[in-house]
């Protein structure tokens, strides 16, 4: 299929399915887009049982093979999506919740990376399942970040406490770009290989590659966004300065990835720069309401595709589901590898800090999985593992968005009246 055919068939499909949930099922638009897809693909799956012959499943095979998800997420929609996502967050709400973000994480992914990899090895092998212990850790790495795009997409839809909704978005944000640092040092861990960059992989050179990737993109982003809001204070043109902003995310993306950086983080510490200081001193009343309008719409438009993609995706991973009751046990596991990893950096700073009623419980609930884990699990090589730990990713991630997104705002309705913090 041409990039035309491939772009006009997306937006068809997401038009028409946002159409449906719209008018019958009446669900948050990303949510229903999954529904809508996943039943989809599911009478599709079941037509063909009944005639072979139809052929529509392969015309729909046509299409999703034709994407290559992880470049379209990693490589393409990610920067665009975090950095809408981070334009929006006040960042007077982030700086009061920073020990309590950077915790988790940081040390959060690391806990949940190894408490997960733990388990998953020992159910593996209670079912006949080989799974080394270093591909049971590199499933941890790519299922422990909470995905930015399914947690801001859903809190747009429920009313959670605004220091909470700080927490959880301020986390989100920061934290796939840390667990792709360790998904990445783990995988090449795992082949043998040379830490990314170069380099032969020992302790030390983990330690180098991850400050590297983590602070480095956050300098760069930081570099950039304050030569952006520089250029945004020169000048009073909207449409110029939605341009400027649109280099400033496709730039500095770039620049992580060529110079082994990482992205993700470098675009949020640009969007928070933007979104809160270049919002209040370099931007004028119209400017502002039209570039907030435009990243709004941006990040809808997107949503809605990727949204979609998850939910289409199970017409290709379905094909190849291996160790099904380790996917199944994959939910539980990861549920309480995110309930310790909270727990423990919310118990820290409860010494010297008070905390709302029910935050390790809703920050738990609310640490939804999305197409950043599906993404990093259809970009590991070729091993005979892969397949099971696509299999287990996905899932969690359908769970997590469909369980967890649809039953948050009863899970908020459970928060008591106490101060917030």
């Amino acid at each position: 299929m041409t990039l035309l055919e491939i772009i006009a068939s997306l937006l068809v499909l997401s038009g028409l399915f946002g159409l449906i949930n719209y008018r019958i099922l009446k669900l948050p638009h990303t949510i229903g887009l999954v529904v809508v897809a996943l039943v989809a693909s599911l009478i599709i799956v079941g037509l063909e049982a009944l005639k072979p012959d139809l052929g529509i499943s392969d015309n729909v095979l046509i299409l999703l093979k034709s994407i290559d998800f992880r470049k379209v997420l990693l490589e393409g929609f990610l920067a665009a999506l975090l950095f809408a996502g981070a334009v929006h967050v006040d960042l007077s709400d982030i700086a009061e919740n920073k020990w309590a973000i950077a915790l988790m994480a940081t040390i959060g992914v690391m806990i949940s990376t190894f408490v997960v990899g733990g388990l998953m090895w020992l159910v593996a092998g209670w079912l006949d399942f080989n799974l080394p212990f270093i591909w049971a850790l590199v499933f941890g790495a790519l299922i422990s970040p909470t995905d930015p795009v399914a947690v801001l997409s859903i809190l747009k839809h429920v009313k959670v406490p605004r220091l909470l909704q700080a927490k959880i978005a301020g986390e989100s944000l920061l934290n796939d770009g840390v667990g792709v640092v360790v998904f990445t040092i783990l995988v090449a861990i795992a082949m043998g290989t040379q830490a990314p960059g170069g380099g032969e992989i020992g302790t030390a050179a983990v330690v180098k590659l991850f400050a590297l990737e983590a602070f480095g993109g956050a300098v760069l982003g930081l570099i950039a966004g304050l030569i952006t809001y520089a250029l945004l204070k020169m000048i009073d043109e909207y449409i110029i300065e939605v341009i400027i902003t649109l280099a400033l995310v496709t730039g500095v993306y770039a620049l992580a990835l060529r110079f082994h950086l990482s992205g993700p983080i470098a675009v949020v510490v640009a969007g928070l720069l933007i979104g809160n200081h270049g919002a209040r001193f370099a931007m004028s009343d119209s400017t502002r309401q039209h570039l907030f309008q435009f990243w709004t719409l941006i990040d809808e438009i997107l949503n809605s595709i990727l949204f979609l993609l998850i939910g289409l995706e199970v017409l290709l991973i379905g094909r190849e589901f291996e160790q099904t009751w380790l996917a199944v046990a994959a939910i539980p596991i990861v549920l309480a590898a995110r309930l310790l990893a909270v727990s423990v950096p919310i118990g820290l700073l409860s010494i010297r800090k008070q905390f709302t009623d029910g935050t390790i419980r809703m920050l738990t609930w609310g640490g939804l999985r999305g197409g950043i884990s599906v993404a990093l699990a259809l970009s590991l090589p070729d091993t005979p593992y892969k397949d099971a730990i696509l299999t287990a990713t996905y899932v969690v991630v359908v769970f997590s968005i469909l369980v967890q997104g649809l039953t948050m705002e009863r899970m908020v309705g459970t928060l008591k009246s106490t101060p917030q913090s």
